[in-house]
């Protein structure tokens, strides 16, 4: 196997990210060559936390995930829709799990993410003559990445398991996930468990950059 002539330094440019409390590097030539190695790698991400700061993705690994803690149960029909964790509910354990400088920033997110979200449909014919029935399932998850813009604080992305329609035609279930801004990547389903099983994907993928998701079968829009 070939030696990369370029793997100690970044390693240590790796361990600078991480023990930097915002997340800097020097901003000398080689260090941002390193930089731009890591970043088309997919070893650091921009951090949501501090401007011009960075972020590594082992570090993000550690961080823990957020979804309705029954939501397995209702994909086995064991529980009925509205039984569901609630959103608010796990927006609220998601902001617990922060530092404590960090959880009144992430408060000012809670309408927009843990609210009802635009919904992303897929282009299948009469999709946009579809109303969205406002009982339909909408149930909320946050992981750990980046997308075009910054995510959330603690550097996560958001997203939504959603019954986008009644019928169980494609695109009548669909996941979603943003960026705090206006990114966002989406794939259709025609059951919730097929929606499930994509969920379960993401989860176990993460972190990621939202365009790493199109080899789940996500389209960004």
């Amino acid at each position: 196997m070939p030696h990369d002539p370029h793997a100690q330094f970044d390693l240590t440019v790796l361990e600078l990210i991480e023990h930097s409390p915002v997340g800097a590097v020097p901003v000398t030539p080689t260090y941002q060559d390193a930089l731009a190695r890591l970043y088309a790698a997919h070893q650091v991400y921009a951090d949501a936390d501090h401007k011009d700061g960075h972020v590594t993705a082992r570090s993000l690994a550690k961080l823990p995930h957020f979804q309705a803690a029954n939501l397995e149960a209702f994909t086995a029909g064991q529980v009925e829709g509205w039984a569901v964790e609630s959103n608010a509910g796990i927006f609220g354990r998601y902001v617990g799990s922060l530092p404590a400088a960090l959880r009144a920033k992430a408060e000012t997110f809670r309408i927009k993410v843990a609210g009802r979200p635009i919904l992303h449909r897929a282009k299948h014919a009469g999709a946009e003559k579809l109303p969205i029935a406002h009982d339909l399932m909408h149930t909320l998850f946050l992981v750990p990445g980046a997308g075009p813009h910054p995510g959330l604080p603690g550097n996560y992305l958001y997203g939504s398991v959603i019954q986008a329609s009644a019928d169980a035609a494609p695109g009548s279930w669909a996941v979603q996930l943003h960026d705090r801004d206006d990114g966002a990547a989406v794939f259709s389903a025609a059951t919730m468990q097929d929606a499930a099983s994509k969920l379960q994907e993401v989860l176990e993928s993460a972190p990621f950059t939202m365009d790493e998701l199109e080899a789940l079968g996500f389209h960004l829009v």
